[in-house]
């Protein structure tokens, strides 16, 4: 529809402020039916008036359309009446094709035609699984706020425990467990309600029991007493890295699946999703989620070589620093690490070069990487320097990405933005496994310089959990049909 003039920009704000306002109880209600509702690959559900009419204004940015809550609340509303089966429905992209391919349908029927496969009949063959998250520090913790947010219907991934080692006083632990769980420094308070049942030893999370398991030894835990089996566990505690570390979790009853929170070693998969998750199996039992940096840069590295082809390449990571390092100088296993995080920028090496040539085997061999570790507490950048074996400009591979963070089946790793003002802090909480900082790219000849944005804790985290639901087999139609990306090969880490 066309756009008002100066002297009604406020009377149409208001205008789409109400739609904004009236599809909240729409997406809610979908919600609680296992019916998810996305805008471009960003979730809409449990968000605020405000939040719903940015999501709409950053589409509408990078996608150079019209498209506004004045377009896609008919589209809802169309789909709120539906009977519609569980399925994940990203309402910018039914909208857009809409828009660009009705032919003058009317848009009840173009709705009802796009979404015919989930009308009426049975699209959902998973069963709920059990989830143990295994350690609960900032991994683990974030882990737990995703999985309770995707609670849904309850037909998903069902968070039933975490398992910490025995503290001298437990009820003094889940309190304390309690409090960092509700509130957090840099990822804000948790949304929602948290009650401590002190006799139980759990956690009430919006509806949701979490027991606290303390044992040491995670092959002895009896988890089927706590009503838990078949369950996967979330190992974030980053004690082990090798199969047979792992391998002691299926030894406890009640334990079907394991999924590092981290690089695995040794010949288990590394999977980086939306890359090769295709290639996990209903017998793989141990699984690793590869590094927060390997998500971020695989997936850009697999459109890039996919579409200009990769020479050779230098990848530098701007790395927040972790907890594995000091706040004051002292001892440290590793080199320059034992200096003072805060107070330095610190040279390191970095695994994620080698995880690459195992995700993508063509490129093995061909990057090279190191890592400076920064005083920030969250967010990273990658950046990659490429020798492509095309030429290109800088519009020509901006323009590429910006479709791939739009109309792809990697939408959900590749963000994109064009904002020259953007800084660390504005990506905290953001979802994509990285995000393209398009004003920066340099692109002449055959090199490119690519600047790549991630929470390397959230965003990392929303990558766990999207392995995690491969993992247990839950599944959704996506409506638009997701486009199909090729198979890549994964070797051992």
């Amino acid at each position: 529809m066309a756009r008002p003039g100066l002297d009604g920009v406020f009377a149409d704000w208001k205008e789409r402020e109400a739609l904004a306002e009236a599809m909240i109880p729409m997406i809610g209600g979908l919600y609680r039916r296992n019916v998810v509702i996305y805008i471009h690959g960003v979730p809409l559900y449990n968000r605020s008036v405000i939040d719903l009419m940015k999501a709409h204004r950053s589409v509408r940015l990078i996608e150079k359309n019209e498209m506004s809550e004045f377009e896609t609340h008919p589209v809802l509303d169309i789909l709120y009446r539906l009977d519609l089966q569980p399925a994940h429905i990203d309402i910018g992209k039914l909208t857009s094709n809409y828009m660009a391919d009705s032919e003058n349908k009317a848009m009840e029927d173009y709705v009802k035609n796009s979404c015919s496969s989930i009308i009426g009949a049975e699209s959902v063959t998973h069963d709920p699984r059990d989830v143990v998250v295994y350690g609960f520090g900032r991994i683990g913790r974030l882990v737990t706020r995703l999985l309770i947010e995707k609670t849904g219907g309850g037909h998903n991934l069902v968070q039933k425990a975490v398992v910490l080692r025995p503290p001298k006083d437990e009820i003094k632990d889940l309190n304390r467990r309690a409090s960092l769980l509700r509130r957090d420094s840099i990822h804000g308070s948790f949304q929602g309600t948290i009650r401590v049942d002190e006799k139980n030893r759990a956690l009430i999370c919006n509806g949701n029991v979490i027991r606290f398991i303390y044992a040491s030894d995670p092959s002895g835990i009896d988890y089927t007493a706590y009503g838990i089996d078949n369950a996967l566990v979330v190992d974030s505690s980053g004690v082990w890295r090798d199969g047979e570390g792992l391998g002691q979790h299926l030894k406890s009853k009640g334990i079907a699946k394991v999924l590092l929170t981290t690089s695995g070693k040794g010949d288990m998969k590394n999977i980086v999703s939306g890359v090769n998750s295709d290639i996990i199996c209903d017998e793989d039992e141990i699984i690793a989620a590869a590094s927060c940096t390997t998500n971020a840069i695989v997936p850009v590295l697999k459109c890039m070589n996919d579409r200009f082809g990769i020479e050779r390449g230098h990848m530098e990571t701007v790395h927040a620093y972790t907890d594995d390092q000091n706040l004051h100088d002292n001892i440290h296993s590793k080199e320059r690490r034992g200096r003072s995080a805060p107070l330095n920028m610190v040279l390191t090496e970095s695994n994620a070069t080698s995880s690459v040539g195992k995700l993508l085997p063509e490129l093995q061999g061909k990057l090279t990487g190191n890592s400076i570790r920064v005083p920030v507490p969250n967010v990273s950048m990658a950046i990659l320097n490429l020798t492509l074996s095309k030429e290109v400009t800088r519009d020509e591979v901006n323009e590429f990405l910006r479709d791939v963070s739009l109309n792809s089946a990697m939408n959900r790793q590749v963000g994109y933005t064009q904002s020259n003002e953007v800084v660390s802090s504005d990506l905290v909480g953001d979802r994509h496994a990285g995000m393209i900082d398009a004003h920066a790219t340099i692109a002449e000849g055959k090199q490119a310089v690519l600047y790549v944005w991630y929470d390397n804790e959230f965003g990392y985290t929303c990558q766990v959990i999207r392995v995690a639901q491969k993992m247990a087999g839950i599944k959704y139609p996506h409506i638009p049909a997701q486009p199909k990306t090729e198979s890549v090969r994964i070797e051992s880490d």
